[in-house]
């Protein structure tokens, strides 16, 4: 039984510290290579408990794919698994944004490799699009999931309304229609709220001189339980939580220029992994490696808090009829907003919405990843790898500036 549980453990650490070094292109493509390990390859879970937990990880604050992380390991080896899992799936992107850290504080710049990433970004866009593809099947069960995924994905991609509350609208409707055998009238009311969103694009190769604040003029236990309460209450991904480190990191304690935060956030979007290892990032650059250490621990501490809480109440809530209705329709409503994220990063990485420069080699090299990973079933790892070294190659040839 030992021998079977650190059996366990070990295919745990092995694959989440691969999904940790080869995750680029954020929570949406992080989801979709965890479902396509643990639900296509390595059947941990069935796609319908996937999709629950993934249903549910929405609702509830944090960053989805280090959460869904979580719950796998908690579901395949109990507590020591959801430690494993979230740890290693969390361990590169700290690791390496901790290193961008310690490069930023002693060079005042951060170095480029722009040219590796360039083939990544086709090759996750098709890992997106099979595993929203795949969930769709499964999800949509019927027409009144169908439009009401069609209605929640119009009410984020139009409206611009919150996810969450978008989630939560589809599922009450959801519960209210399919319990009453689809004869429902028109909603009333309709939600629109605004996203906390504050986005940015910085180049990795910067040239802005340093200023750090001295690290032993910001108490560390400060430093900690900012970045706690951000965790506590982080909604709606690594987009929002730009939002609160502009307000509480510049604006309120003054800890950081406008540059620095800017500088931060490329590290986190250019780095695999969970994009808010950019607090580990922050924290070295503001109180050195203690820093670091506290900032990463308080942002994340909160994830797998909320998932032991959650994941023992998912399987009841299948149990209830009412439930179950809330529960397949914020599965559809969960896939609509996966498609909606892969529009709109399809759309900004190929360039499709400036010709004449469209991205001839970038949208090539999607369509042929969709292909060998929708048809002949390539492991997403082999299609990253091998897209990022035609990148390199295409940029060094001089076929891309």
């Amino acid at each position: 039984m030992e021998y079977s549980l650190f059996s366990r453990l070990g295919e745990i650490a092995i694959l989440f510290l691969k999904l940790g070094v080869i995750g680029f292109g954020g929570p949406v493509a992080h989801i979709a290579m965890i479902e396509d390990e643990v639900v296509k390859r390595r059947r941990w879970l069935t796609q319908d408990h996937f999709l629950d937990l993934l249903g549910a990880t929405n609702l509830i604050p944090g960053p989805n794919s280090t959460e869904m992380a979580i719950h796998v390991g908690y579901i395949y080896a109990g507590w020591l698994g959801l430690i494993v899992s979230g740890v290693c799936f969390i361990l590169p992107a700290v690791l390496i944004t901790g290193v961008f850290g310690w490069v930023y504080v002693n060079y005042g710049g951060l170095p480029q490799f722009a040219p590796l990433l360039y083939g990544v970004k086709p090759a996750v866009l098709a890992v997106m699009v099979n595993a929203v593809w795949g969930l769709a099947k499964k999800a949509i069960k019927n027409c009144q999931l169908l439009m009401i995924a069609t209605g929640v994905g119009l009410l984020v991609l139009i409206w611009q309304v919150n996810e969450v509350v978008a989630l939560l609208f589809g599922g009450l409707l959801g519960m209210i229609w399919l319990r009453s055998g689809g004869q429902f009238g028109p909603p009333g009311n309709k939600f629109n709220l605004l996203i906390a969103f504050l986005t940015t694009s910085v180049t990795l190769q910067t040239t802005s001189t340093f200023s750090a604040v001295a690290s032993a003029s910001i108490p560390l236990w400060q430093l900690g339980w900012f970045f706690l309460r951000v965790g506590c209450v982080l909604f709606g991904g690594g987009y929002v939580l730009i939002a609160f480190l502009q307000q509480g990191l510049v604006q309120e304690y003054g800890w950081l220029t406008q540059q620095q935060l800017l500088d931060a956030i490329a590290v986190g979007q250019f780095t695999p992994g969970p994009v808010l290892s950019t607090a580990t990032f922050i924290g070295y650059v503001l109180a050195d490696v203690p820093g670091a250490m506290v900032a990463t621990v308080g942002i994340f501490l909160p994830s797998f808090v909320f998932v032991v809480a959650l994941n023992p109440v998912i399987p009841r809530l299948r149990g209830s009829a009412r439930m179950k209705s809330f529960l397949d329709a914020v599965n559809a409503s969960t896939v609509a907003l996966m498609a909606v994220a892969v529009l709109q990063l399809g759309m900004a990485t190929l360039n499709v919405v400036k010709p004449p420069y469209v991205d001839v080699l970038g949208i090539a090299i999607a369509l042929i990843s969709t292909i060998l990973i929708t048809r002949y079933h390539i492991n997403s790892a082999w299609l990253v790898l091998a897209s990022s070294l035609i990148g390199y190659i295409a940029i060094a040839l001089g076929y891309i500036k």
